[in-house]
């Protein structure tokens, strides 16, 4: 599972012989789970067709500013391509584009993108051997590391001038392993495993019905994407649910019964950092389930006896050592005392509370309206918020616990 997973990647590449190896670097970026997309040199088409890079990024491809081909073209936006990318890898990097970079020059749309870009930015130099020891080009790598852009050192080998030394661009596989290593290192919630309940369970009654509750998954899904971006070990036990999961970012164990949740939670509770519990657990089950669909009688009535299903929450709540617990509470009536009372009952360091009474919250919908409630009473309420965002406050709030 790499971190580059779900990023957005622009590739800038320019005018040298290791242009070639682009067509690898994206290759391996979209195999990583990236979106990629490049940005050429005019003359970087030399080297590299546009044809090529755009059939394995699935991407369109930019060189100019408009389609020099089409007298209608629309204006290519650097900016809008700026803001878009998470990280930016300028690969290969010659002497002219760097120094061109170092200086502010803007005379072709991958420098209008760089001078617009805000997101990381890497560069790997490819040059000749002499053009990278020469003190010019020195000056250059020390202002763009001085602009906090990440330098991707050039490696020793055989040069496209049959001389061999420094300036060789380094190898794609290395680049992305580069990458990867710098974004991890960053990364806050790097090294934590986290395990999380999304969605609902359904207790069956017979082979085709079940008693189930409304609950989409959208909530827990939404924090064990965020969890993961951020550089989390994901465990997502996965009620019934039609959420898409990128199963590349986390391990998705699905489960449909109570039952069944209860078991995969405790097979990896033990070795997890924290544990949130979002997934609304049928409270009752069936005692008896019929092998057989069960017939409708005309005039008659059905009853169903009930039993408890296990309590999975205040069951990791007993035997909790030193993870940090999260429960969910929806309520629609004495909110912050009912969820107060669930916090102490069940041994947990935060409740994240609902109010199906609150507009935009609840099942199904695409925001949510949140409280925390921690140890000690503390309540911080928060406003209407996609459930994204609310997946980054309610991590970042685990964080700065975890870290204290």
């Amino acid at each position: 599972m790499s971190v580059l997973s779900g990023k957005n990647i622009l590739l800038g590449v320019t005018a040298g012989i290791a242009a070639y190896k682009a067509s690898f670097l994206v290759r391996l970026l979209v195999k990583a789970g990236a979106d990629v997309k490049v940005v050429m040199t005019p003359t970087a088409k030399d080297f590299v067709t546009p044809l090529t890079l755009s059939a394995l990024s699935k991407n369109e491809v930019f060189s100019s500013f408009t389609n020099e081909e089409d007298d209608t073209a629309q204006w290519n936006n650097h900016v809008e391509l700026a803001l878009w990318a998470d990280l930016f890898i300028i690969a290969p990097a010659t002497a002219n584009t760097l120094s061109k970079m170092a200086h502010g020059t803007c005379d072709n749309i991958l420098l209008a993108v760089y001078l617009s870009a805000k997101c990381p930015v890497y560069y790997a130099p490819a040059m000749d051997l002499d053009m990278y020891k020469h003190p010019s080009t020195k000056n250059t790598f020390d202002t763009l590391d001085g602009y906090g852009n990440i330098r991707i050192e050039a490696t020793h080998g055989e040069l496209a001038s049959g001389l061999i030394g420094q300036g060789r661009m380094a190898e794609p596989e290395t680049i992305v392993s580069f990458i990867e290593a710098e974004i991890s290192k960053n990364l806050p919630l790097r090294g934590k495993k986290i395990l999380i309940t999304a969605g609902p369970t359904f207790e069956a009654i017979d082979p085709v019905r079940f008693i189930g509750n409304h609950s989409s998954g959208k909530m827990g899904c939404a924090i064990a994407a965020e969890a993961a971006k951020i550089g989390a070990e994901v465990v997502l036990v996965l009620g019934p649910s039609s959420v898409a999961v990128d199963e590349n970012l986390m391990k998705v164990v699905r489960v449909t019964s109570a039952a069944e949740m209860y078991e995969a939670v405790h097979n990896d509770v033990a070795d997890s950092d924290v544990a949130i519990f979002s997934a609304a657990v049928a409270d009752y089950r069936p005692i008896h389930i019929s092998e057989e669909k069960i017939k409708k009688k005309e005039g008659e009535g059905m009853t169903i006896e009930l039993e408890r299903t296990q309590d999975i929450l205040a069951s990791v709540g007993k035997i909790k050592t030193s993870q940090f617990l999260v429960g969910f509470a929806l309520e629609t009536q004495n909110e912050i005392e009912n969820a107060k009372k669930k916090l102490e009952k069940k041994n947990l360091d935060l409740i994240v509370l609902n109010s199906l009474r609150d507009k935009g919250a609840g099942f199904k919908a695409d925001t949510n309206k949140v409280t925390f409630i921690e140890k000690g009473n503390k309540v911080t309420s928060f406003d209407v918020k996609s459930k994204q965002e609310v997946a980054k406050d309610i991590l970042e709030h685990i964080r700065t616990k975890i870290d204290a």
